[in-house]
């Protein structure tokens, strides 16, 4: 065998060849190299990434029931109660008032008489007050998504309703009172008209309480 010289390591095997090998001079203990160095690190982040647990089921599901958007249906719920509703009393408090403000010029002394309209319309109002007031003081942080659709369809129900009851009131209004200044017998049939109007934005109010505290 051929003696290994002093001063130098073997770096590799013998070949089949001529005698020859690769040798260098050995200063000190050999360092790693940079890429077996990385190697190792990506390997060892690779056995971590493996060993972490995977998100448990009942967080995936929370995550999926309480997203953060969700609050926001429950916010254009109680806008919706509040804007509708106060949409549909104020086109009835300005169509019943035109009328009341032409009959008066003829008959003064019916104006008070008249105002049953106005008063009506604006009790529309206050049904969306208090939707939007309930649905305002359930709001939280952590609410479902499931609680938040309830609250978006309970101000729509409300807040639609009234829209709808305040233009039967103010056009029912208008023409009441015009006519009740020529006829007197008109008033009893203008009530009438006038409650089941208003009857219209009780049914919206009575959903919207049924969805809103269920």
């Amino acid at each position: 065998m051929i003696p290994k010289p002093v001063g130098f390591e073997k770096t590799t095997a013998w070949s089949r060849g001529p005698a020859k090998t690769q040798a260098r001079l050995s200063v000190g203990p050999r360092a790693p190299r940079a890429g077996a160095r990385a190697h190792k690190l990506s390997k060892g982040c690779r056995r971590a990434w493996s060993l972490a647990p995977p998100p448990a089921q009942s967080d995936m599901a929370d995550i999926k029931n309480n997203p953060e958007y969700s609050s926001f249906f429950g916010v254009m719920g109680a806008s919706s109660a509040m804007v509708f509703s106060a949409m549909g009393a104020a086109y009835g408090t300005a169509k019943s008032g035109t009328g009341i403000a032409a009959m008066s010029v003829m008959r003064p002394e019916l104006i008070m008489k008249s105002i049953i309209p106005v008063v009506m319309a604006g009790i529309i109002a206050i049904y969306g007050l208090v939707v939007a007031v309930l649905i305002a003081n359930s709001l939280t942080d952590g609410i479902t998504l499931y609680r938040s659709f309830l609250q978006l369809g309970a101000g729509l129900s409300v807040g639609l309703s009234g829209l709808a009851a305040g233009f039967a009131i103010g056009i029912v209004g208008d023409a009441g009172v015009r006519g009740t200044a020529q006829q007197p017998r008109l008033f009893v049939g203008m009530i009438l008209i006038l409650i089941f109007a208003e009857v219209l934005g009780l049914y919206g109010l009575i959903v919207a309480l049924i969805l809103s505290t269920k």
